[in-house]
């Protein structure tokens, strides 16, 4: 059944370490325990994301634990000036050393290597994120304290399953937590407004198989006091049992069906289109910055490119309410990854 939906609270895995019940749910009722994983340490991933985008700028934290090498990172992207920067540290071999939880809700994380800390502190309906990287670009630090706030509100979970044994992603995507705080950089204050400036988080656990491509998109706005909100993406393991297509208003979610990303294949940076089976997911995109990497260390490949921009177009609600919006700054992207 398409868009199954999860209703009640289980464990994630069976005795095989298999997804038990493929599917995606509002919150987090499927219980995610590393022990019950059956696949080598070095292939366990697990990572908690958080991107909070201002009104011309953005910034995004990783910390992550992909077993034979953990990345943390931070990104600041200044789309007024047209310019962004990711620094990362590699940590070789962390398998399950940086204890990250096995729920979403529960359990600070800290990493400190002396160079970067980078703190995530959960509060009562908070996000907490604090963060010093002495020597970050050009030998200048960067320093943030950001709040997310995170009220009792839908989100999008998604259990999916490959082919493969003992391969599976649990993943979920909480969108439209407003933000306030700032970031600095070379002199320069970053200040985040709650009345229209929004976080995301990505928060994924799982077994990978090795080569993959991935498309994915998210964006947040304020609609005359109303928060809306989306996360479209396909393109790894089996999804026949649900997408992960949803857009939130009010902190209530509405699933949606397909989403193809339209993608110039010359150029990322020309305009995009997004289309949808049900025809309640219709977007131009204006790409405004391409935050791309690009590795090959032949074992371990990498082709990442993240594009902001402006998205406008029509989104339908499941009362068939119609959402327009215009120039909401946000971000769709496509990964290839071999590792």
């Amino acid at each position: 059944m398409r868009n199954h939906e999860i209703t009640k609270g289980q464990g994630l895995l069976d005795h095989k370490g298999n997804i038990a019940e493929p599917g995606w749910s509002k919150k987090q009722l499927q219980q995610y325990r590393r022990a019950d994983i059956k696949a080598p340490k070095l292939r366990i991933k697990e990572w908690d994301y958080y991107l909070v985008v201002g009104d011309d700028f953005a910034v995004a934290f990783t910390i992550s634990d992909d077993g034979y090498v953990g990345l943390q990172s931070v990104s600041l992207l200044n789309f007024a000036e047209g310019w962004e920067h990711t620094e990362t540290i590699l940590d070789a071999f962390p398998m399950g050393k940086l204890h990250l939880p096995e729920d979403s809700s529960k359990g600070d994380i800290v990493y400190d290597n002396g160079r970067l800390k980078l703190q995530y502190l959960l509060g009562e309906h908070t996000r907490h994120i604090i963060c010093e990287y002495k020597n970050f670009y050009q030998e200048k630090d960067f320093t943030c304290d950001i709040l997310l706030q995170q009220p009792d509100m839908d989100t999008m979970v998604i259990a999916t399953p490959w082919p493969k044994k003992a391969h599976f992603y649990y993943n979920q995507k909480i969108n439209c937590m407003r933000a306030s705080g700032w970031a600095k950089y070379d002199g320069k204050l970053y200040e985040f407004a709650p009345e229209r400036n929004f976080g995301t988080l990505d928060w994924g656990r799982g077994v990978w198989t090795y080569d993959n491509t991935w498309f994915w998109g998210s964006g947040n706005c304020d609609l005359d006091g109303h928060s809306f909100g989306f996360n479209i993406g396909y393109g790894f393991g089996d999804t026949s049992a649900a997408s992960e297509n949803i857009l939130f208003y009010d902190g209530v979610a509405h699933k949606i069906d397909d989403v193809t990303f339209h993608i110039p294949e010359d150029d990322y940076l020309k305009p995009w289109k997004f289309s949808s089976s049900d025809g309640r997911f219709e977007m131009d995109f204006e790409p405004v910055l391409d935050r791309c990497a690009k590795l090959d260390y032949k074992l371990i490949v990498s082709d990442q490119h993240q594009v902001f921009g402006k998205m406008s177009g029509m989104a339908i609600l499941d009362d068939g309410t119609a959402i327009k919006i215009q120039d909401v700054l946000c971000f769709a992207e496509k990964v290839h990854n071999r590792y």
